[in-house]
């Protein structure tokens, strides 16, 4: 069964592969790395989280065209995923957990358990 989560969670690891978490008082063991990947969101929460003000404090709606940057592109708030294998020790079962890291703020949150 897959349960959706936004709990913030403190993360171990070796560079950025997460070794160790913690969640719920519990450290939790990474034995595999089962995918890695990054996501973007879509424009208009940027745009929702920027707000309605435009250039030199003009106002604009924010269902306007999304934010872009100096080259064109749209603005969007990425977030690196880690889909692993862990426990909370060698005599727990395996449970496969999703560990979302934003990478502006810092912070990792613990999305999807699935055992």
């Amino acid at each position: 069964m897959t349960r959706r989560h936004a709990d913030p969670v403190e993360v171990r690891g070796t560079g950025d592969r997460p070794t160790h978490f913690l969640w719920r008082d519990r450290v939790y063991a990474v034995r595999e790395v089962l995918g890695h990947w990054k996501e973007s969101g879509p424009w208009w929460e940027e745009a929702r989280r920027i707000g309605a003000s435009g250039a030199a404090g003009r106002t604009r709606p924010v269902a306007e065209a999304p934010p872009t940057s100096a080259l064109g592109r749209c603005i969007r708030t990425e977030r690196e995923v880690w889909r692993v294998e862990a426990s909370p020790g060698r005599a727990f079962a395996v449970g496969v957990y999703e560990l979302s890291r934003d990478p502006e703020a810092g912070r990792w949150t613990l999305t999807r358990t699935t055992d």
